[in-house]
């Protein structure tokens, strides 16, 4: 009975980079990036044998309610000029074919206005019974882990065959906090990938000392303002100097689980009476073994 959510972004970029750039369909259109996400999707689904699926994208990857509170947020990304995340030119004609190509196979692919990938897997994680699997090569989303409710995390910074099941453990293994704190262990720490500075002066080892005595910002505050035993005073100066910025963080570095999702059937799509219509598109961008495979692993 398990939901499987994917980045897609995550998984295109991920491919893009993966999968060689002489993938081309017979018309010379790039291809790399839509044949290695079909490929890693058939992978999970054989691998995971879910019984619901969604492709989850990016409504907006710079929200406006993030970008209000912190004018600064993922602003590292941006072009020179414009308002636009700089993306490989060869990757932005494949995306709208990868979509096709999701849509004829029938997998759901939901994004929200003013919303990121990562808070619609967050709202689909908090309102879906598990078990729930969400594939992505962002830390970010480790703060949906939930053993009781069964969520973990499929990373992808190792590659497909190399990931990661991330549960609570694996979150205390690698950065010793509890496994349920790591929004508050992110907030003070930073992610740079995010342009997200954390609280100047605390990095992984203060963050991880912070999130082992509090379990949230406003307990942190109070403990650093009445000196609490398990804070350093060099520690306790810090939080309390970085008070303005902890006001915002919550809400900018946790994701959003209240995500106004559409209503969509995320039920594993059934096979057609008919695939001409995918072996078609297939033979137009010459996408192989990629397409044979995803057919496989549904067991069409």
């Amino acid at each position: 009975m398990t939901l499987m959510l994917l980045d897609s972004a995550s998984l295109w970029y991920r491919a893009y980079y993966g999968m060689p750039d002489t993938l081309v369909a017979p018309d010379g259109t790039p291809v790399n990036a839509i044949r290695g996400y079909i490929d890693m999707t058939a992978r999970l689904i054989s691998v995971y044998k879910p019984n619901r699926i969604v492709a989850c994208l990016d409504g907006d990857w710079r929200p406006s309610w993030r970008v209000e509170l912190f004018p600064d947020y993922k602003a590292n990304r941006l072009e020179e000029e414009g308002d636009e995340e700089e993306e490989p030119e060869t990757l932005t004609p494949q995306i709208p074919i990868l979509l096709d190509l999701l849509d004829l196979f029938g997998i759901p692919v939901v994004g929200v206005d003013d919303f990121e990938a990562d808070d619609v897997m967050a709202t689909y994680a908090e309102i879906e019974k598990g078990p729930i699997r969400i594939v992505t090569g962002d830390r970010d989303l480790f703060q949906m882990v939930d053993d009781k409710r069964d969520i973990k995390v499929v990373y992808l910074a190792k590659g497909i065959s190399q990931h990661d099941l991330v549960d609570n453990a694996y979150v205390e293994n690698k950065y010793a906090i509890p496994g349920d704190r790591y929004a508050l262990f992110a907030m003070f720490r930073g992610d740079p990938s995010d342009g997200l500075p954390g609280v100047k002066g605390i990095g992984e080892k203060g963050a991880a000392v912070i999130a082992n005595a509090f379990a949230n910002v406003d307990e942190a505050l109070a403990g650093a303002h009445a000196a609490h035993e398990a804070l350093p005073p060099a520690l306790a100066k810090k939080i309390i100097a970085g008070a303005e910025y902890l006001k915002i963080a919550p809400t900018v570095v946790q994701v959003a689980r209240n995500a106004p999702l559409p209503t969509v059937n995320l039920a594993m799509p059934k096979a057609p009476n008919d695939l001409s219509a995918i072996y078609q598109f297939k033979e137009r961008y010459g996408l192989g073994a990629s397409v044979d495979r995803l057919i496989s692993a549904l067991g069409w």
